[in-house]
C-alpha cells in the first residue's frame, strides 16, 4: 500500500513538473509537441485505431501520406498531453477533439487570439459595487432568451470578437426584448482600435484582439450590423460597414471588479459578460467542470462569453459538488459540452476574473 502510494504521488509530481513547463512557459502558454523519442517511451495502445475513428468522426484528410503520418504523430503526442491533463484536471474530462491533430502552436496561432491585457481605453468606465446578498444559486442567461446559438470562428484568431458581440447581444436583449446575432466580420474588417500608450495593441482582425478596444470602435462608429447583413468569412477582409443597417449600439461599457461575487452580480444585472481566459486546458477539454491545479492567472489568451453560472458541478474526486461558471465559446457545438465550457468558480480559476467586461446598449 505504502509503494503504491508513493508511485501515485510520483506519477502526480511528474505530471505537475510537465505541466508547469507548459504553463508558464516564456514563449508559448502551450507546450509544443513532445519529441518522438518521448513518445517512443510510452506507446499508445490502439492509437491508430483512435486516429482513424477522429479522421471519420471530423472528416479529416490530408493530401500526401507524409501529411498524414506527421497528423499521426502530433496525435500521439496530444493523447499524451489529454493523459497529463486529465491527471491535473481530474474533475473534468480530457481526450480527442476536434483539435487533437493540430500542434499546441497551430492551436494557439489559429483558434485563440486574445492580446495581452492592456490599458483600459478611456472611455471604459468601472463598475459600481453592486449588492451580492441575494443573488441566485444558480443562473443561467441561456434559459432567458439572451444568448445566440454557439458560433464557430474557424481558424482564424478572432475569439475576441465573438467574445464582444456575445455581450452586445445579451444586452440588447434585456434593453429590447430582441435577440439578434451582430456581425464578427465587422469587427474582424473595421475595427482597428488602438490603445496609443501600448506597443502592439491594435485589434487586428484573424491576428487578435481585446474585448475592450472593440466596444470602444462600436461606441465611436455607431454600431454594429446584423450577422445575417455582415456574414462571418474567418478571414480578414475590406470594411464594408454600412451604417444605415446598425442593428445593435453601445451605451456605454464598464471594467468590472476582479471579485468573483461581483462578476456574478455583474452577470444577473448587465447581461453575459465577455472575459479573458487562459486557454491552457481548453485543447483537450470534453466536458464536466474544469478545476485544473496549475492554470496561469496573468497570461489571457482567448476572448470568451460568461452566460451564467451553477452551483452543483459534481467533481468526485473532491468529494463534494462544486461551483462552476458557464462559458460560450467559439468553436463550434462539436467542441466541449454542446459549445460551451464549464470552469470552476471561486478560485479565479485561469485568471477568469482579470479582464471581465459589461456593456450597456442603446434601446434601438
Amino acid at each position: 500500500m505504502g509503494s503504491l502510494s508513493f508511485l501515485s504521488l510520483l506519477l502526480l509530481f511528474s505530471a505537475v513538473t510537465a505541466i508547469a513547463g507548459e504553463e508558464f512557459s516564456s514563449e508559448k502558454l502551450i507546450r509544443q509537441v513532445v519529441p518522438e523519442e518521448e513518445t517512443a517511451a510510452e506507446p499508445l495502445l490502439n492509437a491508430e485505431h483512435h486516429f482513424n475513428l477522429f479522421k471519420n468522426k471530423f472528416g479529416r484528410t490530408y493530401a500526401t501520406q507524409e501529411e498524414h503520418d506527421y497528423r499521426l504523430t502530433v496525435f500521439k503526442s496530444n493523447l499524451r498531453r489529454a493523459k497529463r491533463h486529465q491527471l491535473l484536471d481530474p474533475t473534468a474530462q480530457h481526450g480527442v477533439t476536434k483539435f487533437s491533430d493540430l500542434t499546441p502552436a497551430e492551436f494557439r496561432k489559429n483558434y485563440l487570439g486574445l492580446k495581452n491585457p492592456l490599458k483600459f481605453p478611456a472611455d471604459a468606465n468601472k463598475a459600481p459595487i453592486l449588492p451580492t446578498n441575494n443573488l441566485p444559486e444558480e443562473f443561467d442567461w441561456r434559459e432567458k432568451g439572451a444568448v445566440t446559438a454557439v458560433k464557430n470562428q474557424g481558424s482564424c484568431g478572432s475569439c475576441w470578437s465573438f467574445s464582444t458581440t456575445g455581450a452586445l447581444e445579451g444586452s440588447h436583449f434585456l434593453q429590447t426584448g430582441e435577440l439578434v446575432s451582430l456581425s464578427e466580420q465587422q469587427l474582424v474588417d473595421c475595427d482597428h482600435e488602438c490603445d496609443p500608450a501600448e506597443y502592439n495593441s491594435c485589434d487586428s482582425g484573424c491576428n487578435g484582439g481585446l474585448m475592450n478596444n472593440a466596444f470602444e470602435y462600436i461606441l465611436k462608429a455607431g454600431g454594429l450590423q446584423k450577422e445575417e447583413d455582415y456574414p462571418y468569412t474567418g478571414k480578414d477582409g475590406t470594411c464594408h460597414f454600412d451604417k444605415s443597417k446598425i442593428a445593435a449600439s453601445v451605451s456605454n461599457f464598464s471594467v468590472v471588479s476582479t471579485d468573483e461575487d461581483q462578476i456574478a452580480a455583474n452577470l444577473v444585472t448587465y447581461g453575459p459578460l465577455a472575459i479573458g481566459i487562459n486557454a491552457a486546458w481548453m485543447q483537450t477539454y470534453i466536458g464536466q467542470v474544469s478545476c485544473p491545479y496549475i492554470c496561469s492567472k496573468q497570461k489571457m489568451d482567448h476572448g470568451v462569453l460568461l452566460v451564467g453560472y451553477g452551483s452543483a458541478g459534481y467533481a468526485p474526486l473532491r468529494f463534494k459538488d462544486k461551483p462552476y461558471w458557464i462559458i460560450k465559446n467559439s468553436w463550434g457545438a462539436d467542441w466541449g459540452e454542446d459549445g460551451y465550457y464549464k470552469l470552476c468558480s471561486g478560485y479565479n480559476a485561469c485568471g477568469m476574473d482579470t479582464m471581465v467586461s459589461a456593456v450597456v446598449s442603446t434601446n434601438t
